[in-house]
Order: structure tokens, then C-alpha cells, then sequence
């Protein structure tokens, strides 16, 4: 990956829901998914390197360096060759709700079709993208629709106002810089998002449910959780 990289010029950056890129030389890109705990961080170029600085790129203008760092190794680095457009390791995954080509209607549908629960749905990356078990969770609650309802049963309507939520709760993250539990959750400076003060839901089990006083329930969901209202978001089979 060194050789490829190097004397390559950064002529754009692109995404897809959890994936990002930079576009080399208008042609190719180096692709980066942070995982759990990746960090892409600029620093001054005689930054020390960090305990779990796995990249770093240096540039010939004499300005910041780019790090990627990750202590769990769960984020990647991958060179794609022609993948400038679209990267393709990631041709599969679905536009996430703010790509401009995003096409609502087609995803209702496919979402409709589904028999399964419709959490599982909504963190299925090649249906819809972007969107991660905590913004999932606060969707649903935001749309009242308990995660274990089958996505089938749903209206369409019903599915595309589920859909504007997590758009909603989404931007309203990232205008907060991202929810950050601990270091490890930062943005390129270095700086901690504080949407987690913000949450209706997730990691709020026991607290009183924000529109009805009902405590929040927690429960074990795919070696993760999920939190929601039992009163706002009732299971219906």
C-alpha cells in the first residue's frame, strides 16, 4: 500500500453510509472504515507517533499529517484501484439518507418486504446505510415503532417517516460532533461530540421515558442492546 500511495495526489474525499474515501489522483482510493474505535486525526507532523497509530500519511506541502489510529483494529485501510466513483469493496452496501441520489421510495418498498424485525432492517448496510445501533434505536423511538416489529406489518408511510427520523437524528448528531461515550470517540481535531446528551433512548435504561415517564427498557440484540419505551413503542406481531 506504501508503494501505491506513494507521490499520490488527494484530489477529492467521498462516502457511502459508515465508509469513507479519498480520491487519488482523480482515478483511485484509499478506503477507510473506522470500525469501532478508528480515528482519522490531523496532526502536526512532529506529533509523536500515538500507542495506536496503525497509518500515517505526510505530504509534500509541508502541512499536516493525516493518522489513522484504532485500538481495537476493528477499522481498515484498503487500496482500490479505479475506485474513485465508487470503491469496489463497498458496490453492494445501500445509499445512506442524505446521499442526494438516495431514493426513498425504493428503499420503503424494500424495507416493506422484509419479514424480519425492523431494527434489523435498519442496520442492514445494504438496504440502507449510515445507520448504527445507537441512531437506530433513537429513530425508532422518535417514530414510536418498537425495533422487534416485523418490517412487513409496517405501512409504507409509516416506514418513511421511520426513515426521516433517523435523517433527523442523524443531522441533529452531527451538528452536535457525534456521540462520544469516551476518548476514543473524536472528530479529525480531536474533539469529543456531545450528542450524547441529547439521547431519548439509548443507554438511558431505568431513566423515565421523555414523553410519557415510563422507565427505559433495555435488552440484548445481536451481542449489542437495544433501549426503548415499552409504553411508546408496544410490540405488535
Amino acid at each position: 500500500m506504501a508503494a501505491r500511495l506513494d507521490g499520490a495526489a488527494v484530489t477529492g474525499t467521498a462516502r457511502r453510509g459508515k465508509y469513507l474515501w479519498l480520491v487519488l489522483d482523480g482515478e483511485d482510493a484509499l478506503l477507510a472504515h473506522l470500525g469501532m474505535s478508528g480515528q482519522m486525526l490531523i496532526t502536526s507532523p512532529d506529533f509523536p507517533v500515538a500507542a495506536h497509530e496503525r497509518a500515517r500519511f505526510t505530504f509534500t506541502d509541508g502541512g499536516h499529517d493525516l493518522r489513522f489510529d484504532d485500538q481495537r483494529t476493528f477499522g481498515h485501510l484498503m487500496y482500490d484501484e479505479g475506485g474513485a466513483v465508487l470503491p469496489s469493496p463497498i458496490a453492494h452496501i445501500g445509499r445512506d439518507p442524505f446521499d442526494p441520489l438516495f431514493d426513498q421510495a425504493a428503499v420503503v418498498a424494500r424495507i416493506k418486504s422484509r419479514r424480519t424485525g425492523i431494527k434489523r432492517v435498519l442496520l442492514d448496510q445494504t438496504v440502507v446505510s449510515g445507520i448504527g445501533n445507537i441512531y437506530a434505536d433513537e429513530a425508532l423511538w422518535a417514530a414510536k415503532v418498537h425495533g422487534e416489529v416485523a418490517a412487513s406489518s409496517l405501512s409504507k408511510p409509516r416506514i418513511s417517516a421511520l426513515i426521516d427520523a433517523a435523517r433527523d437524528v442523524m443531522d441533529a448528531a452531527l451538528a452536535q460532533g457525534g456521540t462520544s461515550f469516551d476518548s476514543l470517540y473524536v472528530d479529525v481535531a480531536g474533539t469529543s461530540g456531545y450528542f450524547a446528551r441529547s439521547l431519548n433512548a439509548y443507554g438511558l435504561a431505568g431513566q423515565p421515558c421523555k414523553r410519557c415517564g415510563t422507565p427505559i427498557v433495555r435488552e440484548k440484540f445481536m451481542n449489542r442492546s437495544s433501549h426503548f419505551c415499552p409504553v411508546c413503542q408496544r410490540k405488535r406481531y
